[in-house]
């Protein structure tokens, strides 16, 4: 049975919109089961970068831990539901290992360091900490998840220095247009030689059309169809190791509502 830990964390996001995030997460947990959903308390305050080039480090550092600690007080595999997409990391490091492979979707790669990052926001970097670059306690040990376990799909917006990274590792990259056939990310992930799947949903994967809710929305992006089926086949290929959701920030009470039907159909996919 799968498990939720829902993290209302905002501050890894850059967005004017952050604060929403807050609001998101907690609408998306008045929907799950109670008997298995855990709601974790983030720090009120941003927090502090330390010196280190990423934004409100502090408090980032103490949500990693909180969500770490409640995925391994139970069985099974956990849900992580965001807050901003900083989440995923301690959503991958809790069930990391050489047999792991993960799918990033989302429509930015999150790839950038605080070297390369202009914002200094978490949210940017938060896959190429997963590879093992970035700050200490908010990164895993390099050489932990390498690129050849990584396929990025959806992705339709890179800076420069992402985009030379991938180039440069060659990670996989599946365009929304391949999504039309869901057996084409479900293939990849079985190339990898991966014997479990870690699945993160960036809901900016999606057409801004298809849910208002997005702090940074990209046009031309997927269907609900799309990403639900795309993840129904790859969990027809390998076991679920654990999951993350996140960036659902949406604008009042009554556009969440609109928007959790699209929502709750992944959810439905990841558990």
């Amino acid at each position: 049975m799968t498990r939720f830990v829902v993290a209302p964390q905002w501050q890894g996001s850059s967005s004017a919109r952050a604060m929403q995030l807050i609001d998101g997460a907690l609408a998306i947990a008045e929907d799950l089961p109670r008997s298995t959903t855990t709601v974790l308390e983030v720090p009120a305050e941003a927090g502090e970068s330390l010196g280190t080039g990423v934004r409100r480090l502090s408090s980032l550092t103490r949500v990693r831990a909180a969500i770490e600690q409640s995925i391994a007080s139970g069985e099974g595999p956990a849900l992580v539901v965001g807050g901003d997409c900083g989440v995923a990391l301690a959503g991958v490091a809790a069930v990391a290992g050489p047999d792991l492979a993960v799918i990033w979707m989302g429509a930015h790669v999150d790839l950038n360091t605080p070297d390369t990052s202009s914002s200094g926001a978490f949210h940017g970097m938060v896959l190429r900490s997963i590879l093992g670059d970035g700050v200490d306690g908010m990164r895993l040990a390099p050489g932990t998840i390498t690129p050849d376990r990584v396929i990025l799909t959806g992705t339709r917006e890179m800076e420069l220095e992402e985009e030379l990274y991938v180039d440069a590792t060659g990670i996989r990259v599946i365009s929304v247009a391949e999504l039309a056939d869901p057996e084409i990310l479900a293939d990849a992930v079985a190339r990898t030689g991966a014997a479990r799947v870690y699945i993160h949903v960036d809901l900016d994967v999606l057409d801004p059309g298809e849910v208002s809710g997005l702090t940074h929305p990209v046009p031309f992006g997927a269907t609900p169809a799309q990403v639900v089926a795309a993840i129904r086949a790859v969990r027809a290929r390998l076991p679920l190791a654990g999951a993350s959701l996140a960036e659902f920030s949406p604008s009042s009470s009554e556009a969440a509502v609109e928007d959790l039907g699209t929502i709750l159909r992944i959810v439905g996919a990841l558990a």
